[in-house]
């Protein structure tokens, strides 16, 4: 499996229409050249050059606008194209991608809602070119929905004056369409939630400030008796709660693909710079530890790839009755781009002070890469939400549809009919063994399935306690084995798919046969662990199965990256 190449990769996956179009991304980075690029990020600019690309392109409305919102067949809701958007925008800055990424949550709160004329409002500024905002959260209140001061007062005409502040509002600078949440200062509970619409140019629409200093707009807005029209409103009662939820399910799944193309581009540039660099007469790509760092983020990505190109397929496959891909999704925000911060961080071990030059992309992507397991809920958020799902598909499998490979040209609108929040835990999985069969003659494959079984096993021999089942600190660290199992069937289920080699999947697997063993350890280490638990965690100790002759040829493609990718200066 080959890493991004902006200058090589064709995206012959996609449609001629599809292609020419996320070339066109491409182009437009590589026209305006690394000097640029990193020049703008340091002055904290403000990108009028993409907002005119966007518009000119008009690329968001090709990928994001469902044909049910105006009949246009030319266009859809496609994840699969929306992922390589992020890879792409992410491998160049991902303050770029920010502005796709907040219009994502915004739309589907529109989306989702039943008033047409929002539809058709949406689906002509994304025709002009416009971005989106998505006002959920305050400034003391984050984005708890329960809690929100945004006040609307009904003015007797089916409409409200809306009063309030909000915070962290991307986007808030210059969308003309700005989803924003408050609760009606007349009812109580659930039914006083309201989505509305708002745009930034109206008087009563106030722009406060941008609350970080980046090339990106984070924006403080208040609404002061703010006039709220019956046309404006797109939920109410518990449906806002619920929109708000699945929106954010449609927004984090961009973000995994956003660190994988922060990492790619990283990569090549430490790849590039330790090669050409000499010390005590070797290059520095002779060092042991570098050939170690290397291999191993090279072959993080791999893993990460291969799980999020999987994950495509689950969520274009999604039904209001088949929402495996809700854990997925979780798993992708969660592991994916923490294994990203990862590579990120062992990378500056070998690129070292290249990597703060200000010339250089590594430096521009320090300042972002922390935020990618941040943004649309924390790590420890999606490992929660993942944790749901355990006993489920550890215990109870189902027979399920297989989930075909989804690259075609379909709508993925069920996304905007995703039922309430509630009954995750009631979500079945189809059994996660038959993705090893074809691998386990593998040693690290076979050796990590035997690791995964006995987890099944843990909460038998070691249950937890009831304080244990109240302490999301002891949960979290038992989150971390258990993601392990549900990461490693996408990855291999992909793996078939794509024909990736014995090499790159034994290790893979080594990694992962490292990685549980530290998670075990973390248990071990808890606290509260009790005695047959840290047993367990003993017991699950591992060396992975070393292979030099494996090894060696995975460092020779990974040499083999050296000057094939350079940014344009």
């Amino acid at each position: 499996m080959a890493l991004f190449n902006p200058k090589t990769d064709t995206f012959e996956e996609f449609d001629p229409d599809t292609r020419a179009k996320l070339r066109s991304v491409v182009e437009f980075f590589e026209n305006k050249g690394k000097e640029a690029l990193t020049t703008d990020a340091q002055q904290a600019s403000w990108y009028d050059d993409w907002m005119a690309f966007l518009a000119e392109s008009r690329i968001i409305a090709h990928m994001a606008t469902p044909q049910s919102a105006t009949g246009d067949t030319s266009k859809r809701w496609d994840t699969a194209v929306i992922s390589r958007f992020n890879e792409i925008t992410g491998f160049y800055g991902s303050q770029y991608w920010y502005a796709w990424g907040v219009s994502t949550l915004g739309l589907a709160t529109i989306w989702q809602s039943a008033n047409h004329k929002a539809h058709l409002r949406a689906a002509e500024e994304l025709d002009r070119g416009g971005i989106i905002a998505f006002g959920l959260s305050e400034k003391d209140h984050g984005a708890d929905i329960y809690a929100t001061d945004m006040l609307l007062t009904p003015d007797g005409n089916g409409g409200f004056r809306a009063t309030g502040s909000k915070y962290y509002i991307g986007n808030g600078n210059v969308a003309r369409i700005v989803p924003t949440i408050g609760r009606r200062t007349d009812l109580e509970g659930p039914d006083a939630y309201v989505w509305f619409v708002a745009d930034s140019q109206h008087p009563n629409y106030h722009l406060v400030k941008n609350v970080i200093h980046g090339q990106n707009y984070v924006s403080a807005y208040d609404l002061a008796d703010y006039p709220v029209s019956a046309e404006d409103v797109l939920h109410t009662g518990r449906k806002a709660f619920d929109a708000a939820l699945a929106a954010v399910n449609c927004g984090k799944f961009n973000i995994g693909m956003v660190a994988l193309g922060i990492v790619q581009h990283c990569f090549y540039e430490t790849i590039n710079h330790a090669h050409a660099k000499i010390l005590f007469g070797h290059p520095v790509t002779d060092f042991p530890q570098v050939r170690q760092i290397l291999s191993d983020s090279y072959i993080r990505m791999n893993a990460m790839r291969l799980f999020h190109h999987r994950a495509i397929d689950y969520m274009r496959s999604s039904t209001p009755e088949d929402r495996r891909f809700v854990m997925f999704n979780s798993i992708g925000k969660m592991k994916v781009t923490r294994e990203a911060e990862r590579v990120f961080r062992e990378l500056s071990d070998v690129i070292s002070a290249k990597g703060f030059e200000k010339d250089s992309y590594f430096a521009m992507a320090r300042g972002t890469i922390d935020s990618m397991p941040r943004l649309e809920g924390t790590a420890h958020v999606n490992m929660a939400l993942t944790l749901k799902f355990m006993p489920n598909f550890l215990f109870n499998p189902a027979e399920l549809p297989a989930v075909p490979v989804r690259r075609d040209t379909a709508d993925d609108e069920s996304l905007f009919r995703q039922p309430g929040a509630s009954g995750l835990s009631k979500v079945r999985f189809s059994d996660w063994r038959p993705a090893f069969a074809d691998y386990r003659h593998l040693p690290n494959v076979a050796l990590f399935l035997e690791l995964a079984e006995s987890f099944t096993q843990f909460p038998v021999q070691a249950p937890p306690t009831a304080a244990q089942l109240e302490d999301i600190d002891y949960q979290l660290a038992v989150g971390e084995l258990f993601t392990l199992l549900p990461y490693s069937q996408l990855i291999l289920e992909q793996a078939k798919i794509e024909g990736t080699s014995d090499d790159v999947l034994d290790a893979i697997f080594e990694v992962f046969v490292r990685d549980f063993s530290a998670y075990a350890l973390g248990v071990f280490a808890k606290s509260s662990s009790t005695q047959a638990q840290q047993d367990w965690a003993l017991s699950v100790l591992r060396k992975p199965v070393i292979d030099e002759a494996r090894s060696g040829r995975i460092f020779e493609e990974v040499i083999g990256y050296v000057g094939t990718y350079e940014m344009n200066p």
